[in-house]
């Protein structure tokens, strides 16, 4: 059968040319790489960004596919979990906010630009996702160090405030011990701004939804340092998918700008967990030693 043939009948079918993937095709050949139509999906590596095949050349007549949507910039957010050993979960996936969420997008130009007082109004006329209340946050607003929790529990969720109840009190104590407190010269707050039903993890839903309001707390304050109090809020802060265990002991970066991160265990763990507060002083004294840095 002559080429001219092959593309008569094809076309006479309603087909296309099947086309070698470029990946076999000799070096140089500079062929087009095209999606074959009942190849396996792959899933990409970890640290690498999928692929998206291009479509196959349309028969004629036919509308040519629309591009992939693209995503902006990555949005973290907690997922599945496994056990950790530190005895907390680690979480198992990071997620993108997708540029097709136009709420989520609209949501990030909004607050980019808000104050403090409009930003807090803001989130209070948001969907409170069953919860009572938000919990924006506390503490002083021009502070040297931002500690951020996971989410509010109920509590927090009763009162509008965060870390509050045995938790709260515990962690109040630990900074008094290097002279810090909520009402001078710290500011605290939660990666999710509403309380998860069931005390549950945030879930990556919530995460994107008031992840903007955290960018903008952070772009407000420009503190010299965060503190990640727990595994939910180091994981998500950072990216990253070790345990509490592995990411405490050193600084961090952060991801989306040239900040600092301390990850520290959650108040309510050291509760449980009373042989860990001496790993905590540990902690505590070196943000002590940040802040005193001029």
């Amino acid at each position: 059968m002559t080429p001219g043939d092959r593309k008569r009948m094809l076309d006479a079918l309603g087909l296309v040319d099947w086309q070698p993937r470029a990946d076999r095709m000799p070096a140089g050949a500079g062929a087009k790489r095209v999606a074959v139509a009942h190849e396996t999906a792959h899933t990409p590596a970890e640290d690498a960004p999928p692929v998206v095949p291009e479509a196959a050349a349309p028969a004629p007549q036919e509308t040519a596919p629309k591009p992939p949507v693209a995503t902006t910039r990555e949005a973290p957010a907690a997922a599945h979990a496994t056990a950790g050993d530190d005895g907390h979960d680690t979480l198992d996936v990071m997620v993108d906010m997708p540029a097709g969420d136009a709420g989520a997008e609209n949501a990030a130009d909004d607050v980019s630009r808000m104050g403090w007082e409009e930003l807090e109004a803001w989130l209070a006329g948001r969907d409170h996702r069953g919860a009572t209340r938000p919990v924006f946050g506390i503490g002083a607003r021009d502070a040297d160090v931002l500690i951020v929790g996971e989410a509010p529990g109920a509590n927090e969720d009763a009162q509008g405030v965060p870390f509050v109840g045995r938790a709260g009190k515990l962690l109040d104590r630990m900074l008094a011990a290097i002279g810090c407190s909520r009402d001078t010269n710290v500011y605290i707050t939660n990666i999710c701004k509403f309380r998860p039903p069931n005390n549950r993890d945030p879930n990556a839903d919530e995460v994107a939804a008031d992840w903007p309001v955290l960018e903008r707390q952070i772009e407000l304050m420009d503190p010299k340092l965060v503190v990640a109090v727990g595994r939910v809020a180091a994981q998500t802060l950072l990216a990253s998918k070790q345990s509490l265990g592995k990411l405490r002991g050193t600084l961090h970066r952060y991801p989306r700008r040239e900040l600092d991160v301390l990850v520290t265990y959650h108040p309510a763990f050291l509760l449980r967990s009373p042989g860990q507060k001496a790993k905590a002083w540990v902690d505590l004294k070196q943000i002590a030693r940040r802040i005193s840095e001029k």
